[in-house]
């Protein structure tokens, strides 16, 4: 098991808190991220299902939307919990190379057990970010 620090142990305090949040009714695969800003404050976000599908949102976009929302545009580290350490969909991928490709994205499972470390980079490599729009 890997050791955690201070802010990663809050991390996963955090999305594992939020994921018991979630609406997942259709596919009872409940999500909670906590995605860190350089500001050094922690959103976080559950996914939400909606039984018209297309309108569901993940909890990792919910986490960096709120953020947004709050005036945040820069993150270093990301949370995502799941049962079992799931990785991020492709949107939720393409959402977190918009604003830190290198992000590093720590998956745990339903226990805070980290899974996989990695960066957003690794997961989308070749992404389409506002630097290919130049």
């Amino acid at each position: 098991m890997m050791k955690t620090d201070e802010v990663t142990q809050k991390l996963i305090d955090a999305a594992l808190k939020v994921r018991e949040n979630a609406y997942a009714p259709y596919s009872g695969y409940a999500v909670g991220a906590a995605v860190l800003a350089d500001s050094g404050t922690v959103y976080t976000g559950a996914n939400v299902e909606n039984a018209a599908y297309p309108m569901t949102i993940c909890g990792e976009r919910n986490a960096i939307f709120h953020a947004v929302a709050e005036g945040e545009r820069n993150f270093t580290r990301i949370v995502i919990a799941t049962r079992n350490g799931g990785a991020p969909c492709g949107a939720c991928r393409q959402v977190m190379a918009e604003f830190a490709p290198e992000m590093e994205v720590l998956l745990v499972d339903e226990q805070g057990t980290i899974c996989r470390q990695t960066t957003v980079s690794e997961l989308l490599p070749g992404a389409f970010t506002p630097k290919s729009l130049q």
